[in-house]
């Protein structure tokens, strides 16, 4: 087996470590189809023999490392870390029992991560703790809980967090609610448990490879392949040999641009060339003039040198190499800076690259070597803007980068945005220099360089010449930016948009750069050089990252409860453990299953055309390339209840699964997926947005309403009206785990098992019986665990299982179907977007009279989801509120994008934003807080809601209460006033949201749960019992027994299989006692479920056995009103953020949640939940944005352009209180939090409207605005009108003639 692996390496040397370690490896900290750069569950730690004999550990991501530069190398992935079967580590341990993992699928990640800083620091800082995870990312957890495990084993002291309150957070009597009898808990874990982390236990770096490293008789390393050969050197001369021999051929040293190009531009080189480990190219040489840096360097090892000769040289001296030291913090993740190398980001010129400017700005310089000799070129304008005059020779190779020291009077500053402040890449960045004339403040030499603004680095090289002799003051800086504005032009349509943003930044951040500069200036002679006002000092430094902290409240338990009893404990997650130690089996850990086939999707590029034709006869003609599927080969219904499986005849979305191609494996069905050809004639209309499904009447259902008082009546009595509308855009669910089906067709009964990762077994089974048009009792689906679904996985699962289905029909093989990260956004959707329009009467005191909603949501092409979500959203739409005239309406549009789906909040985190916002609104018009407009209008006594429920608000208005108490809120407004006072760049914003969200679906038949006999929806009825076919005839006795209790035919019910899953416990099938044992079992279950069907039975005696087992009411749309609902969940969360005006980033700076749990059965999970619900939410309003083209066409494909919250978004400060109550409906008087807190993220969104009011109202702009969801960096900084946004509107393109607004009098810098 293992030569067998070792032996197809070579034939493929371009494999990657975690394509080649599956087939060896059972654990699963490897899943075969995530996303380069940002892999989450594939990271290793690798051990290399380093130059100087040091031995360093170090993450990388083992989706772009190749197995041949592993050559010499240690690897540990997480099973060589610790495991069940063995010894798991405390790293894995206190994972687990600090609750730092839910669905479990990015926790091996998590544990690589800080393992490996444990071995190169046994005693880390809570920095590092926080750094390491910085490349991440988790969709479950809100990263509170990982960084917490990774506190442990830091040697601080823990300190008392309950920052602001005045009060000690373990005083248990200050800690307790209106009942001072209840005991209130902060440990959600017992330290105690954590057994000790012994650095001596660890692994040694086999002798053998130390061996090998230091053999002095090393030759040239070479993997020949069929297609591809990977040559190692070993002398630098032997390298300039290759290069001269292979001129095209790559350098591959950390893979991080060549290997995204193979995956994602199917970029082919026959050759590779791999001078890892050169001695020669690595190296750094410190003289009285600069540093020269090996381009063998990675940038972990870069930013270590710098931090080093920033601690050596004098401050004036490492201007530039503190510049870089700043983006080196924030450059893509841990694993990506241990992988890319100096040489390599330099010569790669990314156009979005944040160290070439500074780079270019510091004067650096290019060392280069080839058989012909050295020559040295500057790393300028020219070469980054790739003049062909100043590029490498095809030849060359980068040995080294020198860096000068700053000399005196010269100032060098890297400046960047994105859309978050880790791991994403610059919307707009620069690195600039200046160097003064000595003892002035005029210019002899200017430097600007911008990325991300165009095809390549840009230099601003003609404003610069222009501004040289003219002094450092108001009026260059002027001049300055319509000079840079008009040289560099960012064309309406380039590539990423934000056009007027990119433009705004870019003279944003050079009066960034300016500022530091007078500072500079001051500092080095403050009676020549005035200092800037003191308001503008805060616009100088960017957000600080810092390790989250805060306190977990929940109600202790009884201590007269038995110790034995878990129920209120914080219980570790039963599969912690195994998460953590990569043990838990997901579908894809499955082993291969004989003749298993892959299956690759081709999916329509159009968003509504008609299929010409469909030409598979060159994907039929590749090697492996078994089958080509489509809708052809449906033997039953292709187009069940709307949904589509294969598209025939037209399609109606770009994304649309037109065939699919299984192969004996996914690469081969990959390669023949793009060679199929399909001739489309596009069609009209084509409706992308709701604006124009509206223009169209283009609806999937009809208009759902709810209604109570006289609205049009009240709106005549009012003393103001308002009226405005809100957009919230959707969210991709982005669990970690992408969709994956695993169908084995049976040979026997056309039966057909599938395992896969779903919320809605039922469902899948209900939709692939019906593509295969058989009995739903002849589906078997098997669900283990899933990795993470949001809602991501109640139906879409479903069609896919059904289109995985027939291909496993046709071919009569199993069919293994992942879905890449790509496809899997582009064919699953999401969130559905919302277009909320309202109008509201209201008097001056700012109650509210009567409110008139409509809301609009885009269903996409298909009806999925989108009836039971409007009604969800006209359900909900008052929030908190009881508004005596109340009016809402909604309806799902149909349009030509995917069909958007369920997801956590089922629309009502995008409904209540329109009624916050409008709340918002009246308090504006009514110049009152918002709190206090929201507390006026809040429910007050037990009242029916809009739709004839009755709310007692009781608990409503205590979590309100605690929560403005509790998080000093009015303390906190009035500092953040002051701070507004005080800062004009930038602002503090404070807001808190009530929640009032029930619980359950409005169908009685989702209400309620069935064990062991399964009847479904078609009268099928699914046995299940203990016993097992021997050949006794059990099976028949069985269905027997069944078809006598429930009166029905025997072929209505099926017998598949004796699973431990569905009947635990059970005893062995032996002694002949077979029959009585398992009969009964069966005839119990029958006949509960018979007694509970009587009075159904009862209400309709005339009905057939399908009529009686599909009864299901609660709601009555016709009246509309209902009680469709158990019960309410509520809460409140306040949140504090403060926002650079200059730039649009925002730092979240506390939150604090008040959720109702009731009693909760497990204070660990529940907290996990409302804390990665609060963070999933946050990112849906803020971070998160989904791009189309008018085409329809999602461009948000990846994790490169799609930016979930990371360990550094989340709160500074982070407190969840759950309040205790009674919920007699439910089990041991519990509630349901999972979904609830998603909207008390937008806390987060209101706190950024409060700032962006605080910025506008400065500058004169009282007018009330709508600030929409998400907040993305573009909006806030867009929002936040002033002299510079006032400049790019100007001066759009060409010379700005109009008089700029940059001048002294505004700025109040020079008398």
């Amino acid at each position: 087996m293992e030569s067998e692996g070792l032996l197809e390496v070579l034939h493929k040397p371009h494999v990657l470590f975690f394509h080649f370690s599956r087939p060896f490896f059972s654990s699963q900290y490897l899943s075969p189809f995530l996303d380069t750069s940002k892999n989450l569950r594939v990271y290793i730690s690798i051990k290399p023999l380093c130059i100087l004999r040091e031995i360093y550990h170090y993450p990388v991501t083992a989706c772009l490392v190749p197995i041949c530069s592993l050559y010499g190398a240690a690897v540990t992935t997480v099973e060589g870390v610790g495991s069940i079967k063995t010894r798991i580590h405390p790293v894995q341990e206190r994972l687990a029992k600090c609750h730092g993992t839910q669905c479990g699928f990015c926790s091996p990640g998590m544990v690589m991560s800080i393992y490996t800083l444990l071995r190169n620091h046994p005693e880390p800082t809570p920095e590092q703790i926080t750094e390491s995870l910085g490349g991440n990312l988790c969709r479950c957890t809100g990263y509170r809980p990982i960084v917490e495990s990774g506190k442990t084993f830091c040697v601080e002291s823990a300190v008392c967090q309950m920052k602001g309150s005045g009060k000690c957070c373990m005083d248990q009597e200050e800690r307790s609610f209106s009942d001072k009898q209840e005991k209130i808990c902060t440990k959600l874990y017992n330290e105690d448990e954590f057994q000790p982390l012994d650095p001596t236990q660890e692994p040694i770096f086999p002798p053998e490879l130390i061996r090998m490293a230091e053999d002095p008789n090393k030759r040239r390393l070479v993997f020949q392949g069929e297609r591809t050969t990977w040559i190692t050197p070993v002398t630098l001369n032997d390298l300039l040999e290759l290069k001269t021999n292979f001129p095209k051929a790559p350098l591959i040293m950390g893979n991080t641009t060549v290997g995204p190009s193979v995956k994602f531009s199917n970029k082919f080189h026959p050759v590779f060339i791999s001078p890892l480990g050169l001695p020669d190219l690595y190296f750094v040489d410190s003289t009285d003039d600069g540093v020269t840096i090996g381009a063998g360097y990675s940038l972990a090892q870069l930013n270590d040198a710098l931090q080093f000769i920033v601690s050596e040289q004098p401050k004036e001296k490492t201007k530039t190499y503190r510049a870089l030291l700043k983006h080196l913090r924030t450059l893509a993740g841990a694993q990506i800076r241990n992988m890319a190398t100096l040489g390599g980001h330099v010569v790669s010129r990314p156009n979005y690259s944040d160290l070439n400017p500074i780079l270019a700005a510091g004067n650096a310089i290019i060392n280069l070597i080839s058989k012909e000799g050295e020559r040295q070129i500057p790393l300028d304008g020219h070469f980054l803007e790739r003049s062909p005059d100043a590029s490498l020779k095809p030849e060359e190779v980068v040995l080294s980068v020198y860096i000068p020291h700053s000399p005196q009077w010269h100032f060098v500053s890297g400046l960047r945005m994105a859309q978050r402040q880790e791991n994403a890449s610059a919307i707009a960045n620069a690195g600039m220099s200046v160097q003064f004339e000595e003892g002035t403040d005029r210019i002899k030499a200017l430097q600007m360089f911008y990325g991300s603004v165009g095809p390549t680095v840009v230099s601003a090289s003609q404003a610069c010449q222009q501004l040289i002799g003219r002094q450092w003051d108001d009026q260059m800086l002027s001049d300055a930016c319509r000079l840079v504005l008009d040289e560099i032009y960012i064309p309406p349509a380039a590539k990423g948009g934000m056009v007027e943003y990119r433009r705004t930044l870019i003279i944003s951040l050079l009066f960034k750069f300016y500022l530091r500069v007078r500072q500079g200036l001051n500092k080095m002679d403050p009676q020549k050089f005035p200092n800037i006002p003191e308001k503008f000092l805060s616009a100088l430094e960017d957000f600080p990252i810092e390790t989250p902290q805060g306190i977990q409240t929940f109600q202790c338990v009884d201590p007269s409860q038995p110790p034995q009893d878990p129920v209120g404990h914080p219980v570790m997650h039963q599969s912690a453990i195994k998460h953590a130690t990569g043990e838990a089996v997901f579908v894809d850990d499955m082993p291969p299953i004989a003749q298993e086939l892959f299956l690759a999707v081709v999916t329509s590029t159009r968003a509504h055309a008609k299929i010409i034709s469909i030409d598979t006869s060159e994907a039929l003609a590749l090697p492996g390339v078994v089958d080509v599927i489509t809708a052809e080969d449906v033997p039953g219904d292709n187009n069940h209840q709307g949904e589509i499986f294969y598209a025939q005849n037209e399609v109606i979305c770009v994304g649309q699964i037109v065939c699919t191609v299984a192969a004996d494996t996914y690469a081969h069905a990959k390669e023949a997926a793009k060679k199929v050809k399909i001739a489309y004639e596009d069609l009209e209309p084509r409706i992308i947005t709701i604006e124009q499904a509206l223009e169209h009447n283009s609806f999937l259902s009809v208009e759902k309403k709810i209604e109570q008082g006289n609205v049009e009546q009240a709106f005549k009595y009012v003393d103001q009206i308002i009226e405005g509308e809100v957009h919230v855009e959707g969210q991709e669910h982005f669990y970690m785990e992408t969709q994956t089906i695993l169908a084995i067709p049976q040979e026997e009964d056309k039966e057909m098992v599938l395992h896969l990762g779903t919320q809605f077994p039922t469902h899948v089974q209900e939709y692939v019986a019906a593509a295969l048009n058989v009995p739903r009792s002849r589906i078997a689906c098997h669900m283990k665990r899933a990795g993470g679904a949001f809602g991501g996985k109640v139906t879409k699962p479903a069609l896919l299982g059904a289109v995985c289905a027939v291909a496993a029909n046709k071919t009569g093989r199993p069919i293994r179907f992942v879905l890449e990260r790509g496809n899997d956004m582009l064919i699953t959707a999401g969130r559905h977007p919302l277009f909320g329009k309202y109008k509201i009467g209201f008097m001056n005191n700012g109650v509210i009279k009567a409110a008139d909603v409509e809301y609009y949501i885009n269903g996409g092409c298909t009806p999925d989801e989108s009836e039971m979500v409007i009604e969800f959203i006209v359900l909900k739409s008052e929030n908190a509120y009881n508004i005596p005239n109340f009016r809402c309406r909604g309806r799902a549009c149909k349009t030509n994008l995917p069909s958007n789906t369920a997801f956590r909040g089922f629309g009502f985190p995008q409904a209540t934003v329109v009624v916050e916002a409008y709340i918002t609104a009246v308090a504006s018009q009514c110049n009152l807080p918002p709190e206090q407009v929201k507390e006026i209008n809040m429910y007050k006594r037990t009242s029916e809601t809009a739709y004839g429920q009755t709310f007692n608000p009781a608990l409503l208005r205590r979590c309100w209460k605690e929560c403005l108490e509790k998080s000093s809120f009015s303390a906190r407004k009035q500092a953040a006033e002051e701070f507004n006072k005080n800062n004009y760049w930038k602002k503090r914003g404070l807001a808190v949201v009530p929640m009032k969200f029930t619980i359950g679906i409005p169908l009685t038949y989702y209400n309620q749960a069935a064990a062991l006999v399964h009847i479904y929806l078609d009268g099928s009825v699914l046995v299940i019992h203990g016993g097992c076919e021997i050949g006794q005839g059990l099976h028949t006795k069985m269905i027997q027994v069944a078809s006598r209790e429930l009166n029905i035919p025997e072929s209505y019910i099926h017998l598949p299989e004796t699973s431990t899953i569905t009947v635990p416990n059970a005893v062995f099938t032996a002694g002949s006692m077979g029959t009585d044992i398992n009969g009964k079992a069966v005839q119990n279950a029958c006949q509960i479920l018979m007694a509970r069907l009587q009075p159904v039975i009862r209400k309709n005696p005339k009905g057939t056995w399908e009529d009686w087992v599909s009864y299901q009411t609660n709601m009555d749309w016709e009246k509309g009103k209902g009680n469709p609902y158990p019960y309410f969940v509520c809460g409140a969360s306040c949140s504090e953020v403060e926002v650079d005006c200059l730039t649009g980033a925002h730092k979240l700076l506390r939150t604090d949640i008040f959720v109702d749990a009731a009693f909760s059965i497990n204070p660990a999970l529940d907290i996990g939940q409302v804390e990665g619900a609060f963070i999933q939410g946050m990112g849906l309003y803020t971070t998160e944005e989904l791009k189309y083209s008018p085409e329809g066409v999602l461009y948000s494909r990846g994790p490169d352009d799609y930016k979930i919250p990371t360990v550094t978004e989340i709160p500074k400060e982070f407190y969840v209180t759950l309040v205790r109550s009674q919920n007699p409906i439910a089990i041991y008087s519990s509630k349901g939090l999972g979904e609830a807190a998603m909207f008390l993220g937008s806390s987060v969104l209101f706190a950024i409207y409060d700032a962006v009011t605080a910025a506008r109202r400065e500058r004169g702009l009282t007018k009330t605005f709508t600030l929409s969801s998400p907040a993305t960096p573009e909006l806030i900084r867009m929002t936040c009108v002033d002299q510079f946004t006032d400049l790019v509107s100007v001066g759009r393109r060409g010379p700005i003639i109009s008089t700029p607004y940059v001048g002294s009098q505004v700025l109040g810098m020079d008398s």
